[in-house]
């Protein structure tokens, strides 16, 4: 009652002074419009806009927006100012509503413990675009890639095991979803459902998620979206400051520590340096009721980089080496035809072991290693110019479970698979200067070469191929509207070198197309606003899908190529509308993705036979696939410092060329949280608490006996979150954070992990979380 009494007093204040303006004179005139940086072309947040000689004036908020309202006609001058950028000027005869426009021009000013940075970012922007980053990254630290992003809507992931994740977004995964690190396309054998990305999330401080194709920027292969992973702007003439997270997990008895630290140099103005590592170990994951042998990690991760601006220009330098080993669960490597059909019948492994931390065969161990060097140049007439190149190296090694018939100690440690993959890319990009104070836009170029030379027995062949791609965007920006529109033309030659009945043979293949957008952002307020996005991309199929031929030990099945695959053709279309008021927001999107040719592997009807056992057995193949869905969030707070928040994903494909549906395409799924944010006492801030229930349903659109296993039931995971910061100085702070998942120890499968075929999903997993950050 009180809720509803308040809510009529502020309804009926408001019409009386909806009424009281009414009765004042005609001054409805208004000016508006938007403060940009006149280089980069960026918005600038917190400048001041006023009317020179007058006291009224306002701030932009964070698009750049400013409005002047209820002034009368007549002549002003408007001066638009923020430290850091020349002051401007501006006059204008004001008869009615006005559009005015500031571009401003970056001065030099040197201020003691003042910064201000901006974080520049290429995503779409008529696609939706979900960010995590500062308290939410946060407790997702010590977690895989593809388990961070778990929590964002419209995305889950693929599993091999409990220990190897990747993200999947609106039902499309691994070549099909771009994943950018540090502004480099991340190359490695991501063909593989158990190639994890071979990626440290505590280099970045943020992750975003572009939902749809966006294939205009980023080039083919964007079918499904893009991951941006991105670190912190480098500390340019900054003193040193640090942070260190220690993360333990009581599931696998699982330790992680990261740490980094940052400054610049007194001796060099305009330079910013940074250095990061992480070391995780943990032993075998267990599920409410038994171990699973042999799924224990290593992990030693480190970066370095370095910056240097002046003025218009800028230089960085960047250095990462992931190195990990993964234990592959022994259970899902069975010798016989009719033992692996009674496991996966009797829904579990035949030898269940206890805890350890040893690693054995079969495993995986991999290396990523990652250079790159970027410059660019701000003109003043607002140009810019932007070079990058980056060369990676991925070394992956693959132990099958039985050791090589040659006993020696040196065959011991010998593996079966080796891949080693070197890939090389040269971006440049031109921003040109905004035209009309509205139309900005890029022309770019990308080349990428690689080559990948393999080792061991034959499973796919060796290969090298060169793409280029051109790009052209263009986006119109005023008050209330944005458009963008884009062109991308790619082009990839693929040459692959096999044996074959004791003969080499070479297989050349050439693929190009076009990849077009057009969308629109249109805000109608400050609080509502929407997004409509249409645009088209392709895929070449990769050597892996063309060519292989043989057991897979990491993914624990048998897989087989088709050499006359064509190229995937996408049709999206993504749209999405968004409230946000104090105290509760909602947002809802859809989005229909026809893709032409769409490439998946498809189970056989039954397991098949290999001397080294038995093994599930899968084909690569193509049909026409619709993918459509409806992705909705919001929260609410309904009792002071209490939100509840709710996260739907509901997704449907079908098999349009064979009118039925597809195998592995994850289920609907909801998503709530209950949070209490509690009262700050003394140097105790920010601290809360949450419970959370996700509620995931029967994949029931499955194409009848199509696979190995009928989809798993549907399933209910409860979790407890708290957490804190203690303020122990100006510049010290200490966080602390628990986690609970699967809080009841609840049994269940997830119908996009590989080896559900052989054993249930990890059980509960309790997690501490410590961050020290230090430094002003």
């Amino acid at each position: 009652m009180l809720f509803v009494r308040n809510s009529l007093l502020t309804f009926l204040l408001a019409l009386s002074w909806i009424a009281a303006i009414g009765q004042q004179p005609a001054c409805e005139c208004f000016v508006k419009g938007v403060v940009k940086d006149r280089h980069t072309g960026q918005p600038i947040i917190g400048a001041t806009v006023l009317i020179v000689g007058q006291s009224n004036g306002v701030f932009t908020d964070e698009n750049g927006r400013y409005e002047l309202r209820n002034l009368c006609p007549g002549n002003y001058t408007l001066e638009c100012r923020i430290i850091g950028y020349s002051p401007f000027q501006q006059k204008i005869d004001l008869t009615a509503g006005h559009e005015e426009n500031f571009n401003l021009l970056e001065q030099e000013v040197h201020l003691k413990d003042v910064e201000i940075t901006a974080h520049r970012t290429d995503a779409p922007s008529s696609q939706p675009l979900t960010t995590i980053s500062g308290a939410d990254l946060d407790k997702t630290r010590g977690q895989t890639l593809g388990e961070s992003l778990k929590g964002v809507t419209g995305v889950t992931t693929l599993q091999t095991g409990s220990s190897i994740a990747k993200p999947v977004i609106h039902g499309l995964h691994s070549n099909r979803v771009l994943i950018m690190n540090n502004g480099i396309r991340q190359e490695g054998q991501q063909w593989g459902s158990e190639h994890a990305p071979e990626i440290d999330p505590f280099i970045a401080t943020r992750i975003s998620v572009v939902k749809g194709a966006a294939g205009v920027r980023y080039g083919s292969d964007a079918i499904g979206g893009v991951i941006l992973v991105e670190p912190e702007e480098l500390p340019v003439d900054r003193p040193i400051t640090g942070e260190l997270n220690a993360v333990g997990f009581s599931n696998g008895r699982q330790g992680v520590m990261s740490g980094t630290v940052q400054g610049g140099l007194n001796f060099v103005k305009g330079f910013g340096w940074r250095a990061q590592g992480t070391i995780k170990r943990g032993g075998n994951i267990r599920t409410p009721n038994y171990f699973l042998g042999n799924t224990g990690i290593s992990e030693n991760n480190f970066s370095l980089a370095a910056g240097y601006r002046r003025k218009g220009l800028g230089i960085d330098v960047f250095y990462s080496r992931f190195d990990t080993q993964i234990g592959i669960f022994s259970g899902s490597h069975i010798g016989s035809v009719t033992d692996l059909l009674n496991v996966i019948k009797n829904g579990e492994p035949f030898v269940k072991s206890g805890f350890s931390y040893a690693i054995n065969r079969p495993n995986q161990n991999a290396t990523h290693e990652l250079l790159k060097a970027e410059t660019h140049y701000h003109f003043n007439d607002g140009n810019r110019l932007q070079w990058t190149i980056a060369r990676q190296y991925n070394n992956r090694n693959e132990f099958d479970l039985h050791r090589p018939r040659n006993d020696s100690i040196a065959a011991l440690n010998h593996p079966e698979l080796t891949f080693k993959l070197t890939s090389l890319t040269n971006d440049v990009v031109w921003d040109h200067k905004p035209i009309a104070g509205k139309i900005s836009g890029q022309v770019g170029v990308s080349t990428l070469y690689q080559y990948n030379l393999m080792s061991g027995r034959p499973l796919i062949p060796n290969f090298n191929q060169f793409n280029i791609g051109l790009f052209w965007i263009e986006r119109y920006v005023t008050s209330k509207w944005e458009l963008e529109a884009g062109l991308h033309y790619d082009y990839r030659t693929l040459k692959t070198y096999r044996i074959v009945n004791r003969e080499k043979i070479a297989d050349h293949f050439d693929f190009g197309n076009f990849s077009g957008t057009a969308g629109a952002t249109r805000n109608f307020s400050e609080r509502f606003s929407a997004r409509v996005n249409l645009g088209t991309a392709w895929r070449a199929p990769n050597v892996s899908e063309l060519f292989s031929d043989g057991v897979h030990h990491g993914a624990a099945a048998y897989e087989k190529g088709d050499a006359t695959l064509q190229p995937e053709k996408a049709l999206n279309s993504i749209a999405s509308v968004k409230y946000a008021a104090p105290g509760w927001s909602v947002e809802v999107g859809g989005y229909y993705n026809y893709i032409f040719d769409f490439i998946y592997l498809k189970p056989q009807p039954e397991p098949i036979l290999t001397i080294r056992g038995a093994f599930p057995y899968f084909k690569y193949t193509q049909t026409d696939a619709s993918f459509k869905g409806i992705d909705i969030s919001g929260s609410w707070e309904f009792v002071k410092r209490t939100t509840i928040s709710s996260k739907l994903t509901y997704l449907r494909v079908y098999d349009e060329r064979n009118d039925g549906y597809l195998v592995m395409i994850p289920p609907n799924r909801l998503d709530n949280a209950l949070k209490y944010q509690l009262a700050d006492r003394g140097k105790w801030k920010d601290g809360f608490i949450s419970i959370g229930n996700l509620l995931v349903a029967e994949q029931k659109r499955v194409p009848p006996n199509s696979d190995f296993l009928t989809p798993p039931k549907a399933y209910s995971l409860w979790s407890l979150q708290a957490g804190t910061t203690l303020k122990v100085s100006e510049k010290q702070q200490l966080e602390i954070g628990i986690n609970v998942q699967n809080l009841f120890n609840t049994v269940y499968r997830d119908y996009l992990n590989r080896f559900r075929y052989y054993a249930d999903d990890m059980g509960r997993n309790a997690s501490l979380r410590l961050k020290w950050k230090f430094g002003a």
